[in-house]
């Protein structure tokens, strides 16, 4: 997020829906969507992507803005990958992301603890459930997990070649590095 200089007024989407997933890479066997399964059992879930609901591009904020809760799940757990999922499909619409991916504690790095849910806080997707219900009914304590907008706003920056540009910066400011020809064996 970016720090503001001066407060401001964030205001909350009219939310008509309770909870929106957009996903493109549906792996039964995945994480993901072994919790999702668990999940449903308790509370509804609107799918959209490859295979379920279509999501055009040009309506996705415009949509997931309706929902009051997003699931940020990301397809890989590493530290410090957490992907659009999060930066635009949640925090873009205005909804309060529900996160799986690295621990809260590195997610906290990038965002203010009240600024998301994580799915480790909860013993189970049941537990899960039952306070997205009760948030649900409760519009004072859904309403905390917006106060952050007040000082920060989260970027609107998605070029990945930015990205790049802040890897190259860091790099060239570095006494020693190296090189990885692929990316893929660093992460082991």
């Amino acid at each position: 997020p970016v720090d503001l200089s001066q407060p401001q007024n964030f205001s909350i989407p009219a939310k008509s829906n309770l909870v929106a997933w957009a996903v493109s890479n549906w792996n039964p066997a995945s994480r993901r969507v072994q919790y999702y399964e668990e999940l449903k059992k308790y509370i509804h879930v609107d799918i959209y992507g490859s295979n379920h609901m279509p999501l055009p591009r040009d309506k996705q904020l415009s949509t997931l803005s309706q929902y009051k809760f997003y699931l940020a799940f990301e397809n890989a757990v590493h530290e410090d990958y957490i992907t659009e999922k999060l930066w635009y499909n949640a925090l873009g619409s205005g909804a309060v992301p529900i996160v799986s991916g690295p621990p809260r504690e590195n997610y906290e790095c990038f965002l203010p603890p009240d600024a998301f849910i994580h799915i480790n806080d909860f013993p189970s997707a049941q537990g899960l459930a039952q306070y997205l219900q009760e948030l649900d009914k409760d519009p004072v304590r859904y309403q905390r997990y917006f106060q952050w907008r007040t000082w920060l706003k989260p970027s609107e920056e998605h070029s990945w070649a930015l990205h790049f540009c802040k890897a190259c910066r860091v790099l060239q400011m570095t006494e020693t590095y190296q090189t990885w020809p692929a990316l893929s064996k660093w992460f082991r």
